[in-house]
This record gives structure tokens, sequence and C-alpha cells, in this order.
């Protein structure tokens, strides 16, 4: 099997570039723009960034945790680093689109791999409407904020804020709220991957709310619209029988 041609990208800790020292001296590395394979060092932070960055390439990224958390990695070995990838499995993922509007007229647009979020900007609580399919489905939410989570970000967030976890497989949406006032007793919706969501935002200027694609921050929004881009592929290798799949089951059963 041919060896694949790999570009080498780190965060900038001190461990990840360290890795990133020791393994572009035992194997050739070639520029982004001439290679069939991405390898990332660093955590799950990182990940998200790189597979950002690289999205519009399509090239397969195989990870390995150089970080803090490194759910979305694999394990770090200087060894045998060609015969992994050349052995790993592939995942296929889909991020969301988010276009959210401002109090202002203006909007902006973004993608999110785990998770788009609405968060309360001030004390006050935020009151939020929910359209899916454009249909009302919940006229106000009064709450800390709300996130819309792929599968694969089922585990992150969302799951902080007691979603569910979803197979990476599925096509399925978490709707899960953010400590929920009214009504006190709703935990959220699972929703096709293919549902259009929109969240309409109650006294935008008194109660001012902020839309969040992943990383990237907008403030001060009035309406939110959130779809699931299947034009967009996410590639992510891993080592047989650490794959994403087995994580995201194995996560259910942890203590």
């Amino acid at each position: 099997m041919q060896t694949p041609a790999i570009a080498f990208a780190a965060s900038p800790t001190p461990k990840a570039q360290a890795a990133m020292e020791a393994l572009t001296a035992r194997y050739p590395a070639v520029p982004l723009d001439q290679a069939e394979v991405i390898v990332a060092l660093g955590g799950d932070g990182f990940m998200l960034r790189t597979l950002h960055s690289v999205l519009k390439h399509g090239l397969p990224v195989y990870g390995m945790n150089a970080g803090s958390l490194g759910f979305l990695m694999n394990d770090y070995a200087e060894n045998d680093l060609i015969e992994r990838i050349q052995a790993a499995e592939l995942v296929e993922l889909h991020p969301l689109r988010m276009r959210a509007h401002c109090v202002d007229g203006s909007f902006t647009e973004a993608l999110a791999i785990n998770e788009v979020s609405l968060l309360r900007q001030t004390y006050q609580a935020a009151k939020l409407g929910i359209h899916v399919d454009g249909k009302e489905r919940m006229s106000e939410l009064v709450c800390d904020g709300i996130l819309l989570a792929t599968p694969a970000g089922s585990t992150a967030y969302n799951f902080s804020a007691h979603g569910p976890i979803v197979p990476i497989d599925s096509d399925i949406l978490c709707l899960t709220p953010i400590s929920a006032f009214r009504p006190r007793r709703w935990r959220g919706a699972l929703l096709p991957h293919d549902a259009r969501v929109e969240f309409h935002v109650a006294e935008p200027t008194e109660r001012p709310v902020s839309a969040t694609a992943d990383n990237l921050e907008v403030r001060d929004v009035t309406r939110v619209e959130v779809q699931e881009d299947r034009n967009l592929a996410l590639r992510l290798l891993y080592d047989p029988g650490h794959n994403l799949a087995e994580r995201i089951l194995a996560e259910q059963f942890e203590a």
C-alpha cells in the first residue's frame, strides 16, 4: 500500500509542539496543498479547529491526543504511524450551518461540528421561541439557553447540560435546554437530522442573547436558523476498535 502524503498540524502547547517535532523527525511531511491526510496533534478543541480549517479541502484527519481532553483523538504514539493511518477506519460527520440575525440588522453564517448554542448575555433569563420546519413548537422557553447538537457533539456540552448521548451514525439532532425555568420540566427533544430549527429571541434588547457555533460567538441575536449541511462532510480516521462510535457507546456506561 502506498505511503500517504501527510501534513502535520499541532496546537501551540509545549506538549503538542514536542510531539510535532518528534513525529516530523521520523516521518516525511508535506504542505497542506499536497497532503492526502492530516495528522492533528492536540486535544479536542484543536481537533475542532483543524476540522473547521480543512473543511473545504475534504481531507481526512487522523488525530492523536497531545492535549488534556482527547475524546475525538486516537492515542498518541510515535511508532507505526503510517501503518496506523493505513489501517484506520473512516467516520464521516456533517456539520450544522447557523445563520444568526442580530439587533442591528446584520447576520452571520457559521458552521458547527459539535453544537449551536444560545446563551443569555446578562443576569436576566432568556425568553426563546422554538420553530421546527416552520411550525411553532414552543412559544416561550425561559432559560439560561438552549443548544442543538450533532451526534458527535452529543457527548460534549449537550451531555453536560443533561442531554442524551446518541450513536454517531444516527440521523438525529439533540435539542437540549440549559437551566430551563419555564416550562421547568421540559428536558428537550430528539429531532431528525434534516429538521430546520429556528430560535426566536423575545425582548432581545432587554434580555440579550448570544449564539455560538462551536467557538464562534455572535452577540445580540434576534433569530437563529440552524440546519444540518449534508453537502459538507468531515472525514475522521480512527484506529480499529477505538473509533468514535465505540467511544460514544462506552461513554454511556461511565460511572
